[in-house]
């Protein structure tokens, strides 16, 4: 699987989650595993990873959904220079 086809399935599995009303935070493995099945079948990967890429899923749906007005993120708009 290349890497577009990886992200590709990441943001799926997010959407999936964030329809499901799944918490980002989520770690109960019975609940995840729902999202590893249809990963899994919808890939070459191992369970292993699968699961890799569920919680790749969950980082990304925690990031996605992040405040947009950090100013530590955005301080180049403000003007601010963080280092």
């Amino acid at each position: 699987m290349d890497e577009n086809q990886y992200d590709s399935l990441i943001e799926k599995i997010a959407t999936m989650m964030e329809k499901d009303e799944l918490s980002a935070d989520e770690q109960n493995a019975q609940k995840l595993q729902k999202y590893n099945d249809h990963v899994k079948s919808n890939s070459n990967l191992n369970d292993e990873d699968a699961m890799k890429l569920v919680y790749e899923s969950l980082l990304y749906l925690k990031l996605k959904n992040l405040d947009s007005g950090d100013p530590l993120q955005k301080g180049d708009e403000f003007g601010a220079g963080f280092s």
